[in-house]
């Protein structure tokens, strides 16, 4: 093993660790994953959802993407949501941002940055929105700040937009969506204090009530 020995010595000393602490901990994860999150998060290294809440694998299911977008037509997203929801009965889905995040200075720089550049579109979208707003702002962190803010509102309510989500609520399923933002200067936490719980929590426009056939 030449390449990356490293690695694979740091697992063997992290597994072992686990082991001796919890020495059945690795039998018993592989038999099931039972975890009540769903983790929406950012793919910036600096920001690994188990070790922000400091938890156990097995205790988060975890999906990330640039700048932690839930798009409407991204079936690996979609995806990710459904089996969490449906199979592992999830109760908490927590959309978490960062504040400094790169994709969200790349959407306002107006400048090309090759393929990723489709997909800031949607952080571009955000921005044309509250684009007085934000502009308002003095420095250019404080403007990426407040957007980094308002993309996790608005991935929250993409979330709950999703027919699973809503077909969860109809269903009785306690199931409540979360906005969070975590500062990487200091490691903490901050709760956007949006959390949706229900269908009633919706715009009527976004409400799916039941199937209509279209002539």
């Amino acid at each position: 093993m030449r390449v990356l020995k490293n690695l694979f010595d740091q697992n063997k000393k992290w597994a072992a660790a686990i082991k001796e602490e919890r020495p059945d901990f690795f039998l018993n994860l592989s038999k099931q994953q039972n975890p009540e999150y769903l983790w929406i998060g950012c793919s910036d290294s600096r920001v690994p959802a188990n070790q922000i809440v400091d938890v156990l694998p097995g205790e988060i299911f975890v999906h990330r993407n640039i700048a932690n977008l839930v798009i409407h037509t991204d079936m690996n997203c979609l995806s990710v949501i459904q089996y969490a929801v449906d199979v592992l009965q999830v109760k908490h889905i927590i959309v978490c941002g960062h504040y400094g995040c790169g994709g969200i200075k790349a959407a306002l720089d107006n400048k090309e940055h090759g393929l990723i550049d489709n997909w800031l579109l949607h952080i571009k979208d955000i921005y044309r929105c509250y684009q007085v707003k934000i502009d308002m702002l003095d420095t250019e962190e404080k403007r990426v700040n407040l957007l980094c803010e308002l993309n996790v509102i608005r991935q929250v309510e993409n979330v709950c937009h999703t027919t699973i989500v809503q077909n969860a609520w109809k269903n009785g399923q306690k199931l409540a969506v979360h906005g969070w933002i975590y500062s990487i200067e200091d490691g903490i936490l901050h709760d956007m204090d949006v959390c949706v719980t229900n269908l009633n929590e919706l715009s009527h426009t976004h409400r799916i009530t039941q199937w209509q056939r279209y002539s």
